[in-house]
């Protein structure tokens, strides 16, 4: 590393830190938010569902950021050499993704999400989300030295953290299949309601 990208470094490593929050904090908001409106139609609950949107597009943002910011902390060359960053970079990307479809789904929906079993689906849909966060979090305090008890609840379900986590080319497939076929049946089921 040449000196220039050490200060570099050294200036940024803390910005991630403290960006990372930001994110964490809104997506854990809307997790309660949905577990609140999944569970109840009060007044109370349909105005926290009228800020989901907007709650939903400023973490988007801020994990933009925070992403960013992280990929900056290492060069390309030694993240991608690490199992334990190349982890850290996957549940960021997942979790950033996650909950872009997340938003895009309430947002083109609007408040049709909650009616019927699709409130429960929605409750189903944030909880994996928060579990994706908290596993990212997770590896990330294991780069930052700080390990959790949640590393060891992952080794019982078979994935080191230290060990980069490969999806298996079925699993693929099926993931291929379904960002093809659930759009496709969210379309035709749209239309044959309609």
């Amino acid at each position: 590393m040449t000196p220039y990208y050490e200060l570099f470094v050294r200036l940024v490593a803390p910005y991630h830190a403290v960006l990372v929050h930001f994110p964490v904090a809104l997506w854990t908001t809307v997790a309660l938010l949905v577990f609140y409106r999944a569970v109840s139609d009060g007044a109370l609950a349909r105005a926290g569902d009228k800020i989901l949107v907007p709650l939903l597009v400023l973490s988007i943002f801020s994990g933009i950021a925070a992403l960013v910011s992280g990929l900056l902390i290492f060069p390309l060359e030694a993240a991608g050499a690490s199992p334990l960053i190349r982890n850290h970079i996957l549940a960021a990307s997942w979790s950033l993704a996650y909950w872009t479809v997340f938003l895009l789904t309430r947002w083109i929906n609007g408040e049709t999400v909650w009616n019927g079993a699709n409130r429960w689906v929605m409750l189903g849909l944030a909880a994996l989300g928060t579990l994706l966060i908290t596993v990212t979090g997770t590896v990330g305090g294991h780069i930052a030295g700080k390990p959790t008890t949640l590393s060891v609840i992952l080794a019982w379900f078979g994935w080191d953290v230290y060990d980069t986590f490969f999806v298996p080319d079925v699993m693929l497939a099926l993931i291929a299949a379904a960002i093809i076929g659930l759009p496709v049946l969210g379309w035709w089921g749209s239309r044959r309601s309609s």
